[in-house]
């Protein structure tokens, strides 16, 4: 599997009507060493990433932490997050949870647990127990393919290896900073590799991460134009391509702007066509 793609699909749209359609993906995972930029799988696990956006969507991924890594296997986290993360009094809370979700492991393509790929936790032994925990494997782990009916990868890292390659740095020795701590006998059995930016373990020591959505939107307006608005990625060229037909001949590029980060807007005014195809392309 190519973990560093050229490029990353944003978006795969059609405007029918006036209908507001939604499209593909990335996850933006922020970080105290920086941001991780994940394209979700929506063809091929379709249920594993809508219950992830679901959790993403109601607020959930906001103020938890990875409450578990070890460096030579996984980061993990979306299990518990910091309630009054700001106040003088903050506490930690389990992330409340949906139903358990379908495996998808043999569901469309197939992904292994390859470096760089984010999967769903699950309780061990039951194959469909998936609720909110997610983990990004540190290593090469196709060994999870084959343990009760493969764990599902359903994204991959198409920036921020750098941030990954940071906890595979973290170590259970005699040191000061970025270090891992067994905290099971004080906060429960979850907590055995509790990874702390340094030993004076306090709330501000937790390794955080924010979880965000860079989705794409495609309206169709009175006037028959089609408004293509997107969460751009910045510091790269963000590209707006459309096809008149699917599968697509050839991309047509609408426009090409470099992103901040900030919400762009682009109206497609030509009314020759009934319907387009729109993908948002982001170099990498």
């Amino acid at each position: 599997m190519n973990l560093n793609p050229t490029a990353c699909f944003l978006c795969l749209a059609a405007v029918l009507a006036h209908l507001e359609v939604p499209a593909g993906t990335l996850a933006q995972f922020r970080t105290v060493f920086g941001d991780i930029e994940v394209e979700l799988f929506d063809q091929h696990k379709p249920v594993t990433v809508q219950n992830f956006v679901r959790y993403v969507q109601s607020g959930l991924y906001q103020d938890g932490f990875i409450h578990r890594c070890e460096p030579a296997f996984v980061i993990q986290g979306g299990g518990f997050l910091v309630m009054d993360r700001t106040s003088s009094s903050p506490w930690i809370a389990s992330i409340p949870t949906f139903s358990p979700i379908v495996n998808e492991y043999t569901n469309g393509a197939i992904y292994s647990n390859v470096y760089g790929t984010i999967a769903m936790a699950r309780q061990g032994g039951v194959t469909n127990s998936a609720t909110s925990q997610w983990f990004f494997n540190l290593a090469n782990n196709s060994f999870l393919d084959s343990v009760d009916g493969g764990f599902t990868a359903f994204g991959r890292v198409v920036r921020g290896t750098n941030v990954l390659n940071v906890f595979r740095t973290f170590t259970t020795g005699n040191r000061a900073t970025n270090v891992i701590r067994d905290f099971r006998s004080v906060l429960g059995p979850a907590f055995g590799s509790l990874p702390l930016l340094t030993t004076n373990a306090t709330f501000g020591d937790l390794l955080y991460v924010d979880v965000s959505l860079l989705n794409v939107r495609v309206r169709r307006l009175t006037n028959e134009a089609c408004r293509i608005a997107w969460r751009s990625v910045g510091g790269k060229t963000n590209r707006v391509e459309y096809s008149n037909r699917l599968p697509p001949v050839n991309w047509q590029l609408l426009i090409a702007t470099n992103g901040n980060g900030a919400t762009f807007n682009v109206t497609d005014s030509s009314t020759n066509a009934a319907r387009r195809f729109y993908r948002v392309r982001v170099d990498y």
